[in-house]
């Protein structure tokens, strides 16, 4: 049994697809599948049960894909612990982020930090919020940088900045010749959302109070995956749509003719960084922490913990 192979297992397991899994562990299919199959020879069980498509862990597989788990993370634990005693910030750290700040946030610090940590490996993912919680239940995600508060049970939050919340309205829309906006100025039947999962959707939920106008239905008829999608849709037709701060930066000032801001107290979202508990990768996660906080404009860290919508 070696290390590989138990790695390879979880490939399998997290993609439920022999190619994909071995193109993410880069490796050939062959090659991958071939050390599996030592490993179930060796086990003398069927870790996989490749008649389902797609591929499933047999009941004793998910058991033994457990134990893997628990064994790779610990060896990564003993490798991140000889790190620090030798007072070197290095090794891979995985990092979530929700789509509704990827774009706007990481451009931001990434190159900062992969010049000042160059013994760092950044691995970044997008994921909604719901799976970047259940990620690092798993262990398969070092850290997450979301919206809060989460109230969720051991989860770790440290705040890296309050986010207002703008309106970017067509100039079709009555609310246009507003100076500031109130939530009841806006129609909810004229209101571009993202699809369902994203936090930000229910965040503009409780701004705009649509629980109740959903039920005519007319406003959820078209949902984005994407803000840069609601963007477009105002650009070109009739409509409003709500932003966060860092997305109007790269605005066009034609573009920011149409954004308006709420009539105070401001809507803000609290952008947080997240873990599942203290291990030994907090040096790493402090150090990403204090290079967020350089790179974001001065404007954003200022903003005040006030008028936070729940997601």
């Amino acid at each position: 049994m070696t290390f590989t192979q138990l790695e390879y297992a979880i490939a399998v397991d997290t993609y439920r697809h022999f190619a994909k899994a071995a193109a993410a562990s880069y490796v050939t299919q062959p090659t991958l599948s071939m050390q599996l199959h030592k490993l179930e020879e060796e086990l003398g069980i069927r870790i996989f049960d490749r008649s389902k498509q797609p591929v499933i862990p047999t009941a004793v597989g998910t058991e033994v894909i457990a134990y893997a788990r628990k064994i790779i993370e610990e060896r990564n634990s003993l490798s991140d612990f000889l790190q620090l005693k030798k007072g070197v910030l290095a090794g891979e750290l995985k990092v979530a982020i929700i789509p509704t700040l990827a774009p706007y946030l990481l451009p931001l610090f990434i190159p900062s930090f992969t010049k000042k940590y160059p013994l760092i490996k950044l691995i970044i993912n997008e994921m909604t919020t719901d799976t970047i919680i259940s990620r690092l239940r798993e262990g398969r995600i070092d850290t997450g940088i979301l919206v809060t508060p989460l109230h969720e049970a051991g989860i770790k939050e440290t705040v890296l900045f309050y986010e207002e919340m703008v309106a970017y309205i067509s100039p079709k829309n009555v609310a246009f010749k507003k100076t500031y906006v109130l939530p009841t100025d806006i129609d909810p039947n004229k209101l571009w959302l993202l699809e369902e999962g994203h936090c930000f959707r229910t965040q503009i939920a409780n701004l705009c109070q649509l629980r109740k106008a959903s039920a005519e239905g007319s406003h959820f008829d078209y949902e984005a995956g994407s803000l840069e999608t609601l963007r477009r849709l105002v650009d070109l037709n009739d409509g409003i749509t709500i932003l966060p701060e860092l997305a109007i930066r790269e605005l066009s000032p034609k573009q920011k003719k149409l954004v308006r801001q709420f009539k105070k107290p401001t809507p803000m979202r609290e952008v947080s960084i997240v873990t599942h508990r203290d291990h030994l990768k907090k040096r790493m996660i402090d150090a990403l922490h204090r290079e967020i906080i350089n790179a974001i404009p001065d404007k954003v860290v200022k903003n005040k913990s006030q008028n936070i919508i729940p997601i």
